[in-house]
């Protein structure tokens, strides 16, 4: 109730703001967790931009970023609801909710990101897409999440044994808290905006996530070890709330898409410059990344995850054109 509240009063605010300055006839408010700057932010302002020439100012986005309109779970809740438009946000939170997500979301699933565009670009991410619409969600593209990669506030993580009986913050998916288990270590689902302080305080040991994210939280400050084990190489998406789709017209929904679809290329442009900058900074800041990680026995250890996620032949078939995709 209180992160309803606290969106409706964000949102209250803005139309006020948007109502005086009179830009748009329709404004979609579109919910970030990360900071204003963020490649996924950008992007969607880069989307606005196109939207809001190509139907004459008729449509326009509005971006909250650093979880101003919620957390994750929250923000991906008001979308479906219809008090937030859009949201871009990870699989994690989708992971028990809808099957497919599940998929895409385990451990060394993608070979390297290249893999994952591919078949993300492909009739697979068509597949994946479609499934959210039973969920009241339209969704518009795929954005990249990165490969994300164990750090903490101890040691040097080397091998799979460095893992065992750490406490690691993880999104709060089934699927993740399983990955941890079958590594050796306890998860700790939470939000994301709570990690910092419970690395500080010790509540937890560490976190998983992408250089990015690592940086721009701050966390490399609190956590001095990176492990560049590439764990999961796992997609974003941005979704749009299903009853704010069916207000639009066939046109508009057409623009919107299209859109959404000319802001991924943009995404993929920063995140990449975003990695290597990231990465060079955390770096120079003092943080030690361990970069010679052999993943065999960390990709031994994850077939019980997948003999408990994988348990249909359609999810079996999945995983196979998954991995059949160069």
């Amino acid at each position: 109730m209180k992160a309803y509240l606290t969106t409706v009063a964000a949102l209250a605010a803005s139309t006020l703001i948007a109502g005086a300055a009179g830009a748009c006839e329709t404004t979609l408010r579109s919910a970030d967790t990360h900071p204003d700057g963020y490649p996924t932010v950008e992007a969607v302002k880069q989307m606005g931009k196109m939207l809001e020439e190509r139907t004459d100012g008729r449509l326009c986005i509005e971006v909250f970023p650093a979880s101003q309109l919620g957390e994750e779970k929250d923000s991906i809740e008001q979308t479906q609801f219809g008090v937030i438009d859009m949201v871009r946000a990870s699989f994690g939170p989708f992971n028990n909710i809808i099957p497919e997500t599940q998929i895409v979301s385990l451990p060394y699933i993608f070979r390297s990101e290249d893999h994952m565009h591919h078949v993300m670009d492909g009739p697979i991410g068509d597949e994946i897409m479609k499934a959210f619409e039973a969920h009241d969600l339209v969704g518009l593209a795929f954005y990249d999440g990165g490969s994300r990669s164990f750090y903490n506030s101890q040691k040097p993580i080397k091998t799979i044994d460095d893992l065992k009986g750490m406490k690691f913050r993880v999104m709060q998916s089934d699927v993740f808290v399983d990955m941890m288990d079958a590594l050796g270590a306890n998860a700790t689902p939470m939000p994301y905006g709570e990690v910092y302080s419970s690395i500080q305080t010790g509540v937890i040991d560490g976190a998983e996530n992408n250089f990015p994210s690592y940086d721009s939280s701050g966390h490399a400050e609190v956590a001095k070890y990176y492990t560049n084990d590439q764990h999961l190489i796992m997609p974003e998406i941005l979704a749009m709330s299903k009853s704010s789709w069916d207000k639009l017209t066939p046109e508009d929904q057409e623009a919107v898409r299209q859109a959404a679809k000319d802001s991924v290329p943009v995404m993929r442009e920063l995140w990449n410059a975003q990695v290597k900058a990231s990465e060079e900074k955390v770096v120079a800041g003092g943080a030690e990344v361990i970069m010679d990680v052999d993943k065999q026995p960390f990709i031994d250890a994850m077939k019980p995850v997948y003999d408990k996620y994988v348990t249909t032949p359609e999810l079996q078939d999945l995983v196979k054109r998954i991995q059949d995709t160069q």
